[in-house]
């Protein structure tokens, strides 16, 4: 937990101005002032709002018990997932191209939507050129080079 928020996650480093509190009791000895121990509870989800501090001891146990109650948090990805749409680049710009067979596989998307990311997403919206031959295993596409403005 923050002076500025609340957290169930312990924090790496705790900055000044900030308190971390794991227990009841340390949030019960912790230095916030009544006027901050209310803006915790009213920051709080799905709880009636409160203008009093009343009993701090009270409304402590009640903060804290709401803490425990809070779903955990999403974990952060790490790293940006890639779009269909890169994936679908990435695989026409390989050696070997992609079939629309083949996209349709990796994408989950109907074939006919494979074909109009093609002519519309690729060819008009980004400028690409897509060059396309017929080869063993059916009709395969590969990124040629950017289309001349």
């Amino acid at each position: 937990m923050t002076e500025s928020g609340l957290s169930r996650e312990a924090p790496a480093t705790v900055n000044e101005g900030e308190i971390a509190a794991a227990s009841n009791e340390e949030l019960l000895a912790a230095p916030l002032s009544g006027k901050r121990l209310l803006a915790l509870w009213n920051a709080l989800p799905g709880v009636e709002k409160r203008r009093k501090l009343g009993d701090r001891a009270e409304l402590i146990d009640q903060l804290w018990s709401a803490i425990e109650e809070l779903p955990d948090p999403d974990p952060q990805p790490d790293a940006k997932m890639t779009s269909k749409q890169d994936a679908v680049i990435a695989m026409l710009r390989r050696a070997e191209g992609a079939t629309v067979d083949e996209v349709a596989r990796a994408t989950g998307w109907q074939r006919h939507t494979v074909r109009g990311v093609f002519s519309g997403t690729l060819k008009k919206k980004l400028g690409l050129t897509l060059a396309s031959a017929k080869e063993e295993r059916g009709r395969v596409y590969r990124i040629d080079r950017p289309a001349s403005v």
